[in-house]
């Protein structure tokens, strides 16, 4: 090319599609969903794979993917969160159960992964193992060790022996005061499967264990609480009185982040409930929500939220807008809700209509800092419920909190609705059957490089770098209609198998 041709093409307006103000503008747009726009491709020039996705989640709390699963008795129990956490994302625990129940959930997922095991059983040297009565405890001289490998295979009398003929006594230790990098590596040249930490009289202050830096190797991005490296754990309240009997339970359980359910967040009832936790919880970090609007999203705001989660009526299995005619199209409450929330350093999740990857980089690419997932998690093997076969297919059962079936199962899903003392029941949600996905982990792996590979097409290395794309107007948008809708996906085949990832 000639040097009058190059500074020629310098000066070529070259601007193109819409900047998300201008996509969204209150005088000539409609509602949107994220079917809606497309995002335009900018420059690429770095590898995929050198993509950052970490977020703040709450004001206090990051996860490495902004991925998170819904707090729906389909969804997310004890198996989902954990199994999210480790992914780098984060599980909503239900609370369509007993608050027993829910707490238990809540513990399993707070001891799966541990740093310094704080509360070890402690036993006195002659205690037996068929006298289970916890006669010893932390601070105490330590004498010794009993791992179940150690009993595992005495049977009869051998059982009635005492503890001090079955520990060891060749112990690993480490001085109160370590960090837990040096702690586990330690761990690691020892070989051995317990680490004691213990003060200067050799008194016992907490342990570490080998399982658990396993756990660390494998899943290296795994959402944990700084400091103590056990999985961060969200979980679901309502805003009814009698929920405070089980913000307590869970608190206790050790719970991180609470999330307030309710399907219109603006109300008197979430405002108490949040100014009620941080009053007694100030450490407990709270998602509010839901909310579609930048005047709700404000009111909870001013109560105290660390973050906001926003959607009314676009789920797959709700019907709030159909019914109540009452909601907003995803795209635009996204845009909107995180407009306003940005300002005051609050993290929104998007919470609905999310179908796919493309779905997802669109809500984050219009401010949200995570993802929330019901009916893309619901066929996973670790979504709760019993696979079954209909026509050939591997299903399993997918309900909306708003669907009666929900509401006769628990009172929850009837408090999330104000419905819990109504004679006749309103339904807001559907029951149906999502197709088998397979392990949520393999899946989550594939909705990270998705993203990533996504993010690489728009020429952004983070969600920080896209937020600020967007914001500066680098990052464009195109409106496309009905018919470039179904240009973009699959169409003139006689048949197609699609297959997302293997």
């Amino acid at each position: 090319m000639s040097q009058s041709m190059k500074d020629l093409i310098k000066t070529v307006d070259v601007e193109d599609g819409l900047t998300a103000e201008e996509l969204f503008d209150r005088k000539s747009s409609v509602g949107m969903t994220y079917n809606d726009f497309l995002i335009l491709p900018g420059y690429i020039d770095f590898p995929a794979d050198v993509v950052n996705c970490e977020v703040q989640i709450t004001k206090n709390y990051k996860i490495k993917n902004p991925f998170i699963s819904s707090p729906m008795d389909t969804v997310t129990e004890t198996d989902m969160a954990i199994s999210m956490a480790l992914m780098g994302g984060l599980g909503v625990i239900h609370h369509n159960c007993t608050i027993k129940q829910q707490a238990s959930m809540v513990r399993k997922v707070k001891s799966f992964e541990n740093g310094f095991i704080l509360d070890p059983i402690c036993l006195s040297p002659d205690n037996t193992m068929t006298l289970k009565r916890k006669d010893g405890k932390m601070k105490s001289k330590l004498l010794g060790i009993v791992t179940l490998r150690d009993i595992d295979f005495l049977q009869g009398d051998d059982r009635k022996k005492k503890l001090r003929d079955v520990m060891i006594t060749d112990l690993v230790t480490a001085k109160d005061g370590i960090s837990l990098s040096e702690a586990n590596e330690i761990l690691r040249k020892s070989k051995k499967g317990k680490l004691l930490i213990v003060d200067s009289e050799f008194r016992l202050v907490s342990l570490l264990s080998r399982s658990d830096l396993i756990k660390t190797r494998d899943f290296p991005n795994a959402s944990i609480v700084p400091g103590t490296n056990q999985l961060l754990c969200a979980a679901a309240v309502s805003t009814h009185p009698d929920d405070k009997k089980r913000i307590d339970a869970l608190v206790e359980a050790g719970l991180d982040i609470i999330v307030i359910d309710s399907s219109q967040g603006n109300s008197s009832f979430q405002i108490d409930t949040i100014k009620y936790i941080k009053e007694k919880y100030p450490k407990i970090d709270i998602i509010g929500g839901n909310v579609v609007t930048k005047e709700q999203a404000r009111n909870l705001i001013e109560a105290g939220v660390d973050g906001l989660r926003i959607g009314m009526g676009s789920g797959s299995i709700c019907i709030t807008q159909e019914v109540m005619a009452c909601g907003r199209p995803q795209g635009t409450a996204v845009y909107r809700v995180c407009q306003l929330a940005r300002e005051f350093g609050i993290p929104c999740i998007a919470d609905g209509g999310v179908q796919n990857v493309g779905h997802i980089v669109k809500a984050l690419a219009l401010g949200a800092s995570g993802v929330m997932m019901g009916g893309l998690l619901a066929g996973t093997t670790e979504a709760p419920g019993e696979y079954f076969y209909h026509d050939g297919h591997k299903l399993k059962r997918y309900r909306g909190m708003g669907s009666l079936d929900a509401m006769d199962s628990g009172k929850a899903a009837a408090k999330r609705y104000y419905s819990e003392n109504d004679a006749i029941k309103v339904a807001q949600g559907v029951s149906g059957a999502v197709v088998d996905r397979g392990s949520v982990k393999k899946f989550l792996e594939y909705l990270e490089l998705g993203l990533k590979h996504s993010l690489q097409d728009i020429g952004v290395k983070s969600l920080q770098e896209l937020w600020e794309g967007v914001k500066n107007g680098k990052v464009r948008f195109e409106k496309r209609t009905h018919s470039a809708q179904i240009e973009g996906g699959i169409n003139g085949l006689f048949s197609y198998e699609k297959r997302l990832y293997q």
